[in-house]
């Protein structure tokens, strides 16, 4: 009997330090959080003021909403770095589609249809005819980001008064619409990452695009649809950014991509694929909003700022392996 009971209590055990491994880089990144509030606390000033939390939370929201789509698309083994040009086009296709009359509601549903076409494009391009979808999307970004500058020679696109995009950003409870439609987005993907066969078939994929192929998963029709959905979360935070700065911009949400890319990284999406999770990309998105405004708040020099910025992130990032490295080693032994 005893021997029973010990074999129960290694196993149980076991099972403590596996689910603990499991989750060490989210518990590491919400310690770095923690630390990162601390330290601002301490020296930046209004960092705790309700007006900047305000901000943080929209910021967050800008770079959450295009970060969830990211996460699958890396999970899968792919990469896009057309965020940034496409949350543009996008807000100047809608300011324009506003200019010209078009009920609200039908240019956010054209706005959203417009940006999941093209990203669907990036998607053809590497299903269909192998392109990389670094190449692909390198493409779309500058395409993009050319043809809103020249349509509207790098000046605003004004809106005028519209009711719909002020309720956007107009909080409620002291807590901005584009935050809690970046959490509502998150449960979403979250449960169609884990819950669904979509979601398995992107691991898959990720993991071993062959081995999926043989499996009967139409890794073709994935990949579109992982850039297409991309496409279409952008242009979500496309509508938030015209919500925010009254106008369609062909200048703004300049390095999104990056921010983007950095978050999932640092959350502990593997860019080799098969590996990551929507929770750590929450917390990625969180060190990276909290970095960039303590930044400002310090009065960082803005070029320095993308220096300091690297570096902590690749810290962020060294620190996280070697936690779990060092905890998938303890449960073996």
């Amino acid at each position: 009997m005893s021997l029973d009971q010990a074999a129960t209590s290694a196993s149980s055990s076991k099972k403590s330090g596996f689910s603990f491994s499991q989750h060490m880089n989210e518990l590491s990144l919400f310690v770095a959080i923690v630390v990162l509030y601390v330290v601002f606390t301490s020296t930046a000033n209004g960092f705790l003021s309700f007006n900047n939390q305000i901000n943080i939370l929209r910021d967050a929201a800008t770079i959450g909403i295009a970060a969830w789509a990211a996460t699958l698309i890396i999970i899968a083994g792919e990469i896009d770095v057309s965020v940034g040009p496409m949350v543009a086009f996008i807000s100047v296709v809608l300011a324009f589609l506003l200019q010209w009359g078009v009920p609200t509601p039908v240019a956010f549903a054209l706005s959203i249809v417009i940006g999941a076409l093209l990203g669907s494009i990036a998607g053809a391009l590497r299903a269909y005819f192998d392109v990389p979808s670094f190449v692909a999307t390198l493409g779309l970004w500058s395409a993009l980001r050319g043809t809103a500058l020249f349509v509207t020679d790098a000046l605003p696109v004004s809106i005028g008064r519209n009711d719909t995009l002020d309720a956007l950003d107009r909080s409620v409870l002291g807590i901005p619409p584009a935050a809690v439609i970046m959490l509502v987005f998150f449960a979403i993907f979250a449960f169609v990452s884990r819950k669904t066969a979509f979601g398995r078939s992107v691991f898959a994929i990720g993991g071993n695009a062959h081995a999926a192929f043989l499996s009967g998963i139409s890794v073709s029709k994935i990949r579109v649809a992982l850039f297409a959905i991309a496409g279409a979360m952008a242009a979500i935070s496309g509508i938030l950014l015209v919500s925010r700065l009254g106008s369609g911009n062909a200048t703004a949400a300049n390095g999104l991509e990056f921010d983007v890319i950095a978050a999932v990284v640092v959350g502990g999406t593997s860019l080799s694929g098969g590996r990551g999770s929507m929770l750590g990309t929450l917390l990625g998105v969180l060190v990276i909003t909290l970095i960039g405004n303590g930044l400002v708040l310090l009065g960082i020099n803005p070029f320095f700022q993308q220096v300091v910025r690297g570096l902590i992130i690749v810290i962020a990032v060294l620190a996280n392996i070697q936690a779990i490295k060092r905890s998938m080693s303890r449960n073996k032994g």
